[in-house]
């Protein structure tokens, strides 16, 4: 019997790599589009697709527009990206043929503060429509799919710029047909639901089932709401990025005595991806025209951690980017921590981001990958559709 576990096991690794090194072959060989495959790109979410909203929440902590986030991104300079560079968003936008990731909507509509800090006091002036024709991204990093996770945008105020964005530009501009064909065709992207695991972790680490399928049940619903809001208003095409190992990054590693993975908290990614799987499949029935792909961040990441060598990463439990002590996880990535030399070969920019080569390998394995990274089918097919 130990023999045979052993061959399982080592079958199972076989896969693993496979799986992994037709995915660098996919990269090397593909060539991106010449001309955008979809006519925008709308993202909502946390910092794994913000792109620089939160630079305009004046007082918010969950903030990266410093050194040394941004040092591989063009000009070295910070944008607001959790990043080293770039970060899945962008590496999607431009297999898709863009440029990379639409504009933070905040960068894109002046704010001016009336008396206080805080969302609440911000007053919009509106600019040109032209400048959201390929999309906005309404990300920011902190928030989750539920509205009491994070005080920074809320899932539902970025459905609400997304809607003032419709009505004040795209059917000025359009018309109500037009702005309507324009949606229907256009990429709803959705990277959520961390954040909401984390902030329910952090609040009790042995949680019991009944409080376990009582977030569980929250979190679904919510996103159920949400979707069903972005259809109302013209979405037809959402391509989903679910929540990562949580339990592997090296905020989680550090607190775990024996240096590995934090299990429960992986479960409760688990369990939350398991929902938003069944969530989507029983939408996509229930709504006329609705399309949508998920993307395994779980997957992805499960992958390079039991075999990184074929990813070609070779650190994967230290943040590149950190404050030291154990794991250099002691810190965010701040001016004054310390960073990595090497970033091509790290799993994890700072305690909890990824690289830009972790976040490229997500956009390709998203956009065209195997079926253990993405389904039912791919960004690209769902771009097609």
């Amino acid at each position: 019997m130990a023999v045979l576990r052993r061959a399982s096991v080592a079958l199972r690794l076989l896969f693993v790599a496979a799986a992994i090194r037709l995915l660098f072959v996919a990269m090397v060989s593909s060539t991106v589009v010449s001309r955008p495959m979809v006519p925008a790109i709308f993202v909502f979410g946390d910092s794994t697709a913000d792109v620089g909203n939160n630079n305009n929440l004046p007082g918010s902590s969950a903030r990266a527009d410093f050194p040394h986030n941004g040092i591989d991104f063009p000009g070295g300079e910070p944008t607001g990206r959790f990043s080293n560079g770039f970060i899945g968003a962008d590496f999607l936008a431009v297999h898709m043929g863009f440029s990379g990731s639409p504009p933070p909507y905040l960068s894109l509509v002046a704010a001016n503060s009336s008396g206080g800090e805080g969302l609440g006091n911000t007053t919009k002036k509106p600019v040109a429509a032209a400048a959201f024709m390929r999309g906005a991204s309404f990300a920011s990093g902190g928030s989750g799919v539920l509205d009491s996770t994070g005080d920074t945008i809320n899932m539902t105020k970025q459905i609400e710029y997304f809607s003032d964005l419709k009505d004040q530009m795209l059917t000025a501009r359009l018309g109500a047909f037009g702005a309507s064909a324009f949606l229907s065709k256009s990429i709803f992207l959705i990277s959520a639901g961390s954040n909401d695991a984390i902030d329910f972790f952090s609040q009790d680490t042995s949680p019991d089932s009944t409080a376990l399928q009582q977030f569980r049940e929250a979190v679904v619903s919510t996103y159920d709401s949400h979707v069903k809001t972005l259809y109302n208003l013209g979405a037809r095409k959402f391509a989903v990025i679910d929540v990562a190992p949580l339990g592997c990054c090296p905020y989680w590693r550090s607190r775990n005595p024996a240096g590995e993975c934090v299990e429960p908290l992986n479960r409760l990614a688990k369990s939350l991806n398991d929902g938003l799987q069944d969530l989507f499949a029983g939408l996509s029935s229930e709504m006329h025209g609705m399309e949508y792909a998920i993307g395994s961040s779980y997957e992805l990441v499960s992958s390079i951690v039991q075999d990184p060598q074929s990813a070609g990463l070779t650190e994967l439990k230290s943040a590149c980017c950190g404050g030291g002590g154990r794991f250099n996880a002691d810190g965010g990535c701040t001016p004054s921590a310390s960073y990595c030399g090497d970033r091509g070969k790290f799993l994890f920019w700072d305690f909890l981001h990824p690289t830009q080569a972790t976040s490229r390998l997500a956009g390709r394995a998203f956009y065209d990958g195997p079926a253990r990274f993405v389904g039912p089918i791919t960004f690209r097919e769902l771009a097609e559709a």
